[in-house]
């Protein structure tokens, strides 16, 4: 069967050679028993191609199964593959066949096969080498005649690499390889996509088919799809049902194709967290600390000035300290809302004169009784949301947003220290 037939057959548009070499391979290696592993990016359309291997293979009156390893739990997976005896585990009430024995005599697509666990890669190596299957649960063999095709959007090399796939078992499923091109590989085919997705969800929808204008054609031709296929085809199919403009221009596009500063390689997690990854709770705690590290100073610069007979000479050395303790609205603060004493500076002289507090009370020289405070999170936790409320006047959204957490957390948290007046 030549290309072309193939294409119009399983509905594949382009003309892209990389896109009929991959056609043309699959095709060659269908009559085959042979094992094929298909590579590509996700969305490129790598589904299509077992299809097509078991369409025009001998084996295509028997079943086809295809199969998401991705999407089958780890605990699960060789139950659902090689199948399970009654008893075997909790919740097998009953024996099971495997997909592997139900496609006996057909074609078993396993898709991201990258994902599979290394002991299920084990099994599956004994399959493909000797056709033989053991059910989870059980001792007696099984026999099989299976043509397994594969398909991952994964790095065998660094999987290999990485300990997370066995080598002889990717040897196994390799012995023919297909590699679905990228989109921006084949960007001669974009339009061609583009019509054929419009034409159909006009149909669906029942609407006007979408037009591009020169400039349109030319921002979807040099785009990199990172999605792929399946990125055309659902931006289309936004365009054509949000869309009452039928003539789709490049101040359209901008609106559905997203920047080009997204990369399409698969997010890597590290191990480690970032310095900024904070909780809210720990964001609190850093409040907490630093609010404490300010309260020293000013027991400080206090403690000076009262040692001192009621001056305080700024120099270089507490030029910082005084700065970062008494700006200019702090300072105002502490005098008008909490009675502190008053502070007269002369920056003439550069010496800050001690007055008398609001209160009128003299302040006594003689001595001071220095008080232990308490270091218990849980405490200072506690009296920062009571003095927040207080400021506030109990409005929770400004106190939230003074204490930098959320008006749900300070919710929680009233209710865990049982402040609700």
């Amino acid at each position: 069967m030549d290309i072309q037939t193939v294409k119009q057959r399983f509905e594949i548009i382009g003309h892209s050679p990389l896109l009929n070499r991959a056609l043309d391979i699959a095709v060659q290696v269908a009559p085959t028993n042979i094992s094929v592993l298909i590579n590509g990016e996700s969305g490129v359309g790598k589904e299509v191609v077992p299809k097509i291997i078991h369409q025009l293979s001998a084996r295509k009156h028997g079943p086809y199964i295809a199969v998401n390893c991705g999407a089958i739990p780890e605990g699960t997976i060789d139950s659902e593959l090689f199948g399970h005896e009654k008893g075997s585990f909790t919740g097998a009430h009953e024996a099971r066949k495997g997909y592997f024995e139900e496609a006996n005599g057909g074609t078993i697509f396993l898709d991201e096969v990258a994902e599979l666990p290394l002991g299920t890669q084990v099994r599956l190596l004994r399959v493909l080498e000797t056709g033989e299957i053991i059910r989870v649960g059980s001792s007696k063999v099984i026999k099989t005649n299976v043509r397994v095709v594969a398909a991952t959007n994964v790095d065998f090399s660094a999987a290999i690499q990485a300990g997370k796939f066995r080598e002889d078992l990717y040897y196994r499923l390799s012995q023919v390889p297909i590699h679905m091109p990228a989109l921006r590989e084949r960007r001669e085919d974009v339009i061609l996509l583009f019509k054929k997705f419009t034409t159909d969800f006009s149909e669906k929808y029942r609407m006007p088919v979408l037009q591009l204008t020169a400039e349109g054609e030319q921002i979807l031709r040099n785009y990199s799809w990172p999605g792929n296929v399946r990125q055309l085809k659902n931006i289309t199919e936004q365009m054509s049902v949000l869309e009452e403009n039928r003539e789709i221009s490049a101040e359209t596009l901008s609106r559905y194709i997203p920047s080009e500063g997204f990369s399409s390689k698969p997010m890597i997690v590290g191990k480690g967290t970032s310095a900024t990854d904070f909780t809210e709770r720990e964001i609190l705690y850093k409040v907490l600390f630093d609010m404490k590290n300010d309260l020293n100073d000013l027991k400080k610069l206090v403690l000076g000035m009262i040692q001192n007979g009621g001056t305080y000479e700024v120099n270089q050395e507490n030029a910082a300290l005084f700065q970062k303790v008494f700006h200019e609205d702090d300072a105002t603060d502490v005098i008008e809302n909490h009675s502190y004493p008053a502070v007269n500076t002369n920056t003439n002289t550069g010496v800050i004169h001690l007055g008398q507090a609001r209160t009128e009370q003299p302040i006594a020289h003689s001595s001071h009784e220095e008080v232990e405070e308490s270091l218990s999170l849980t405490d200072s936790e506690k009296d920062l949301i009571k003095k927040a409320l207080q400021k506030h006047k109990n409005k929770r959204k400004y106190a939230a947003q003074e204490l930098g957490i959320s008006e749900r957390t300070l919710y929680r948290k009233i209710k865990e220290y049982n402040l609700a007046k």
